[in-house]
């Protein structure tokens, strides 16, 4: 049996306090990844390194029945600034561990043991899925390329992330 493809509605926030929509290119990078592989751009926005600000931009697009994926880069580190995993981790109703690892796993094989320096995470919240990456574009580049792109693409066998979407609000 041939499976269609089903494009997604993909938000993408960079979490920054120096980008800009003129130099952000790891958002750019994700913007041109989701288009080309026919999914939907659903909304884009740059957020500076604030819990509080990341969260509330989240939480709306959680609330919102036409974002299904939201993707972040940035705000993964271990500086005083960096805070996208705690604004993001307890707004998730399950977490998707083997994302960080596999990610982490894939980053090791470009980057060597800096990898370990990187805390990106995925989950679901509210029927959305959440991918948490790194700010720089290779790290986007890994992310989308060897781990998000086939889990979207209901067209991946075994088994995806995009088929399960019309259960994820099961009780």
């Amino acid at each position: 049996m041939t499976r269609e493809f089903i494009p997604l509605n993909i938000a993408i926030l960079t979490v920054s306090d120096s980008r800009t929509e003129a130099n952000d290119t790891s958002g750019q990078t994700l913007v041109e990844r989701l288009s080309t592989a026919g999914h939907k751009l659903a909304a884009k926005q740059i957020a500076p390194d604030d819990i509080y600000k990341i969260r509330a931009v989240v939480s709306a697009w959680i609330a919102n029945p036409e974002i299904q994926v939201i993707i972040s880069t940035g705000g993964t580190g271990v500086t005083g600034r960096d805070g996208t995993p705690e604004a993001i981790a307890p707004l998730l109703d399950k977490q998707l561990e083997g994302f960080g690892e596999m990610f982490r796993y894939l980053s090791y094989e470009e980057i060597g043991t800096s990898t370990i320096q990187s805390r990106a995470l995925a989950g679901v919240a509210n029927g959305t899925y959440i991918f948490c990456l790194p700010g720089s574009t290779g790290a986007c580049k890994t992310g989308w390329d060897k781990l998000i792109k086939m889990q979207l693409d209901y067209r991946t066998q075994p088994c995806n992330l995009a088929e399960v979407m019309p259960r994820l609000l099961e009780s």
